[in-house]
């Protein structure tokens, strides 16, 4: 048991987190407002770690963190979801064990509380790995998990949102498209490596304003916006979810690790700033492999993002820094 317990202690551990990437420049919100980004990143950075230091999972960890970033309203999942095209939230979310390879996903819940818990769910508790619609919300009822009425998710601030791009719409304004593609992508990720050397990888998110006939993106796919594996690396993605898809990018990281022998750095910049790039694709990744380097490119104005390294340093970040 001793030789166990020293083991761990000799095992390092790390944790990163994001909530999405865009057009995020100094100067484009309150200096009140980036407060209260940095404390709510910072909160979930840490509950998050602080599961790691009491030798919790890395799965545990990264369920955490991402039920908090699920319940603020500065984000684009969970309470603060951005909103479809009639006005509702539909939300998705993924989670994966590097250990195993098991994961569990879920798309276009609408009454779930914390879709990223039901994603663990359908990862520990079923045969499946995805479950969508009202598959997906029976299936959280039958398991107790905590159901609100859809008005939960929805803010005044996102109602605006969508009153915006819809109007533009209506104006044939070259800023809105048929996607209603906002410029700031508020999706919700985490990574975390334990002191068992146990990766794990989770993403959750309410997808794009004024989404149309039941679309989903990368965050619930298991290799475009969520990848787990103890032999190369874990990552969540967040940015343009249809070219995360085409392009497997959580996946194409951790492939270049293994077939290529490239190290997690430069894996992680190959990807985002080569392939997703050169698609034209926009967006990032938290990246983190089984010796706890962190990864974190993304080739937009800004990331909200931010990360406990092996020496315990944490470090909350917005922009281009």
């Amino acid at each position: 048991m001793q030789d166990v317990r020293a083991q761990q202690q000799e095992q390092p551990i790390a944790f990163a987190i994001h909530g999405g990437a865009g057009t995020i420049v100094r100067g484009s919100m309150s200096a009140e407002l980036e407060q209260e980004y940095r404390a709510k990143l910072t909160e979930a950075l840490q509950a998050g770690y602080g599961v790691l230091q009491r030798n919790g999972s890395s799965l545990d960890a990264v369920e955490t963190a991402i039920r908090i970033l699920e319940d603020s309203p500065l984000f684009n999942a969970g309470k603060g979801a951005v909103l479809t095209n009639k006005g509702t939230a539909e939300l998705d979310a993924s989670i994966m064990d590097g250990r195993t390879r098991a994961a569990g996903a879920v798309a276009r819940v609408t009454t779930v509380k914390n879709p990223i818990t039901l994603a663990r769910l359908v990862m520990e508790e079923s045969p499946h790995v995805m479950l969508a619609g009202d598959g997906a919300e029976q299936f959280a009822v039958e398991h107790g998990l905590e159901i609100v009425p859809n008005e939960y998710f929805q803010t005044e601030q996102r109602r605006a949102q969508l009153r915006r791009i819809q109007e533009a719409e209506q104006q044939k304004s070259s800023g809105a498209n048929e996607a209603g593609i906002s410029s700031k992508f508020g999706t919700v990720g985490a990574v975390a490596l334990d002191r068992m050397g146990n990766l794990a990888a989770g993403t959750s998110t309410g997808g794009m304003t004024n989404k149309r006939f039941g679309r989903v993106g990368d965050s619930p796919i298991i290799g475009a916006g969520t990848y787990a594996d103890n032999e190369t690396c874990a990552v969540s993605s967040t940015g343009h979810g249809e070219y995360f898809i085409r392009g497997v990018v959580a996946y194409d990281i951790a492939a270049r690790m293994r077939y290529a022998g490239l190290s997690l750095a430069e894996a992680s910049n190959a990807v985002i700033h080569g392939r997703l790039t050169e698609m034209g694709g926009t967006g990032g990744v938290i990246a983190l492999d089984r010796k706890g380097n962190i990864a974190m490119p993304f080739n937009t104005e800004g990331m909200y993002r931010g990360y406990v390294d092996t020496k315990g340093n944490v470090v909350v970040e917005i922009y281009r820094e």
